[in-house]
């Protein structure tokens, strides 16, 4: 036999074997439970739901869960209302028999679904969702969140203003004004007590505290409330079509401040808020979130980490034609590796991906800072701690958009430039 026809026998020796291992691989469901559809779909959800279907293709080419399960994602749309997306984890977990459920972008969402899924042990994998109340105290045993949560928002906002004092014009914590305001559900109340506790902490002066329903379709009344309280920093908790609406009448009704800092979702996707606002308006607004992969600095991760992120980051482009993809999109992927690298471990350990033997590798399973997509580690809080089930290696940083393009600017050990405090007069809403 000649060469070539040798060459031509074990290309095809190669493919059929291939395609014999993959039908000897088993199927492994996972839920996607995201809100395709409605106010959280634009704001992120649709965004992480991408991120994480990257991640379960990428892993299935790896081989799938193990190197014996093949990845079957049944999608689930939550239509961005809690009550549709407990009837659809309801038929996952009933019809589809799915042992995990990874998603949800809402605190509305996830605070009423995380005890259903617990009662019927299916993992909740939460890749978005940030509300303490998702697990504070409730000591669930199936609900896992690497995601970091609210308090940590609310915290972080407080300390990077705290750590530039001096560039607000201020030598005393007690001189700076600073307002918070809030969407008034799960996310936004969790967002604003960690907001005040830690203002209270340093001694700040809250000139003005109120919350306000997501759906508002007038916030000219607060917005006038700040007008006259004249704060040096907004810490604003919002969704998308809120925060659009609240910066289009601060503008008209002349609001100014030196800082606007943002806590995640709708202010995670810049870009799509300056399509609704222009680019002015949004310029160099903060958010705080866990940070986009684009932006990571990758010789502070292990080197295994790098070619994940630029694989990811090149999918998503090739995707869906967005070079820079919001940080719910790193969210989305990074969480979702996240699960299947326990499911990997899971496999390895116990044998078969069910539900406690996930429950028990994902709480025995640590990977260490700089070991994730995210950045940060992962390690879940075990049974019997006031936040069971919470990835405690996990933390938010503060971003700001200057010149169309993401800065972080705090912590010290993450930054990429300095913050440009106060606000530039480029935005309309800079203080005079």
């Amino acid at each position: 036999m000649g060469k070539k026809a040798t060459g031509v026998a074990v290309a095809i020796l190669a493919i059929f074997l291939f395609v014999c291992a993959s039908w000897a691989k088993e199927q492994m469901k996972i839920g996607l439970l995201n809100s395709l559809t409605g106010a959280f779909a634009l704001a992120g959800a649709e965004a992480g739901h991408r991120g994480s279907l990257i991640a379960i293709e990428m892993w299935n080419e790896k081989g799938g869960v193990g190197g014996k399960y093949e990845i079957v994602p049944v999608v689930a749309d939550a239509q961005s209302n809690p009550d549709v997306a407990i009837r659809e984890a309801e038929r996952l977990i009933n019809v589809e028999k799915v042992p995990v459920i990874l998603g949800v972008y809402s605190s509305s969402i996830a605070v009423p679904l995380a005890p259903i899924c617990d009662q019927n042990k299916t993992i909740l994998w939460i890749t978005i969702a940030i509300s303490d109340a998702v697990v504070k105290g409730r000591n669930l045993q199936y609900v896992f969140r690497p995601q970091p949560m609210g308090s940590q928002w609310g915290k972080a906002s407080v300390e990077m203003i705290k750590d530039y004092l001096g560039k607000f014009g201020k030598k005393e914590a007690k001189d700076l004004r600073v307002a918070v305001i809030y969407e008034d559900g799960p996310y936004g109340t969790s967002v604003q007590a960690a907001n005040v506790e830690a203002l209270k902490k340093y001694g700040m002066s809250m000139v003005h505290h109120e919350g306000y329903n997501h759906k508002a379709n007038d916030l000219s009344a607060l917005i006038l409330k700040l007008k006259a309280a004249k704060p040096d920093v907004i810490l604003h908790t919002g969704y998308y079509p809120d925060i659009v609406l609240f910066m289009k009448q601060a503008r008209e009704l002349g609001l100014t401040t030196k800082a606007i800092i943002g806590h995640g979702a709708g202010y995670a996707n810049f870009p799509n808020l300056e399509k609704q606002l222009g680019r002015e308006l949004v310029s160099y607004l903060y958010n705080i979130d866990t940070p986009p992969a684009q932006n990571l600095d990758l010789s502070k991760l292990k080197p295994e980490i790098g070619p994940v992120i630029k694989e990811f980051l090149k999918r998503y482009e090739q995707k869906h034609n967005e070079p820079s993809p919001p940080a719910h999109a790193t969210m989305g992927f990074g969480h979702a590796w996240m699960l299947l690298k326990t499911l990997d471990y899971t496999v390895e350990k116990y044998g078969t991906p069910t539900p406690d033997n996930i429950r028990k590798a994902a709480l025995e399973l640590e990977i260490p800072e700089g070991a994730t997509p995210c950045g940060y580690g992962m390690k879940f809080a075990p049974p019997g701690h006031e936040y069971a089930g919470q990835n405690l290696a996990s933390y938010p940083v503060v971003m700001q958009w200057v010149n169309q393009s993401i800065q972080i600017v705090w912590p010290s050990a993450m930054m990429t430039a300095e913050p440009k405090i106060p606000m530039p007069p480029e935005n309309p809403l800079a203080a005079k």
